[in-house]
């Protein structure tokens, strides 16, 4: 199994949708063991992110009003990618493609005013 980025918008109600992802759009947030290996590292938490961390337990819903600091929690992520890297044993690559996901929805989220769900 692996963990899915996507866009989802709430109802009145509190039910959520999930958006289509676009036609060629890669909506991989990591692997099903990344909730602890990665992004609910000690590192990760050290670095202070908090929103990331919180897929360690279920899954991790960004409102709408709080996507500028998760964009933030995105950056740090990446100029401390070396830090994070040799922590828990995973290639760059891996990582910087899944931020650039991750990335890639929230600023879709952004434009529409919707929701970020990792999950």
């Amino acid at each position: 199994m692996s963990l899915n980025v996507d866009v989802v918008v709430r109802g009145p109600d509190g039910e959520f949708e999930v958006l289509d992802t676009p036609a060629g759009v890669d909506d991989s947030a990591g692997f099903e063991s990344w909730r602890q290996k990665v992004w609910g590292s000690d590192v990760v938490r050290s670095l202070g992110a908090r929103y990331l961390p919180l897929v360690d337990g279920e899954w991790m819903e960004v409102p709408t009003e709080e996507l500028p600091l998760f964009l933030e929690e995105l950056a740090l992520l990446r100029a401390r990618l070396d830090v994070i890297c040799a922590a828990v044993g995973v290639h760059p690559s891996s990582i910087v493609r899944r931020l650039d996901n991750i990335e890639a929805a929230t600023l879709r989220a952004r434009e529409i005013g919707a929701r970020v769900l990792i999950w």
